[in-house]
């Protein structure tokens, strides 16, 4: 079973695939937490997990701004189509920088690849680590249990003259891991049908665990039950 195939053998199609999701209204919402939040005076902002960097293309009107993945593939895709930003390849978990920035974005569920409490700790206390005084981490998160639909099947699809895709998952859980089965059919015109199967795998985080290693990690944290998608939230935390 190969893992993560949408962020390095499949990174073209990930745009495509995601075309629902509606990145500058995510983006404005996000502006409009940074300026209720943040009391540091600077503009830099930093995307942990930035993936293909749809937000940044809006943020970077306003924000000095760099994005860090763990994938380079993913990276290239961002790197091809939005200028003015710095891209790298880093690991959440243990990124070194070398500077702080007055925002700190980790969107799209993108935490819950740290699997487990422990490298939860050592991410968010590597975002403060980060951040200037008075800046503001904005973290995205995946389900919790209370939320994640245990079997449910799942089905999304793009289309378009040239092109077709499908993919298709169920929801499962193993040692408290959520784990999806990521089947992908993808026909092109002129090429044969190709069939992957690419395994993801995220933490279920409870609300209250994170709000207290955020605390401990030296944030003044809460989290918003209406996010920007459907029964994940928010976390907003403010360095003191």
């Amino acid at each position: 079973m190969q893992k993560l195939l949408l962020y390095r053998v499949l990174a073209k199609y990930y745009d495509l695939i995601y075309s629902f999701k509606n990145y500058k209204k995510e983006s404005d919402e996000l502006e409009k937490l940074i300026a209720k939040n943040k009391k540091s005076s600077g503009k830099a902002l930093l995307e942990v997990a930035c993936g293909t960097a749809h937000h940044l293309e809006y943020l970077k009107n306003n924000f000095s701004c760099m994005g860090i993945d763990l994938n380079q593939s993913i990276l290239n895709v961002a790197k091809a189509k939005i200028k003015n930003v710095v891209f790298k390849k880093a690991d959440m978990i243990n990124f070194d920088l070398k500077k702080q920035f007055d925002v700190i974005t980790c969107l799209f569920s993108s935490i819950g690849y740290v699997k487990t409490y422990e490298n939860l700790e050592k991410t968010i206390k590597n975002f403060a680590k980060h951040l200037k005084t008075g800046g503001v981490v904005i973290i995205e998160p995946w389900l919790t249990k209370e939320y994640y639909a245990l079997d449910k099947p799942h089905m999304t699809i793009y289309e378009d003259k040239d092109l077709k895709i499908a993919r298709l998952n169920t929801s499962k859980v193993k040692d408290g891991v959520s784990v999806m089965d990521m089947h992908y059919l993808i026909a092109e015109r002129g090429k044969d049908v190709k069939h992957f199967v690419d395994r993801h795998e995220l933490g279920l985080f409870e609300v209250d665990k994170t709000l207290a290693i955020m605390k401990k990690a030296g944030l003044k944290a809460k989290f918003i039950k209406s996010g920007l998608m459907k029964n994940r939230g928010l976390y907003v935390g403010v360095k003191e």
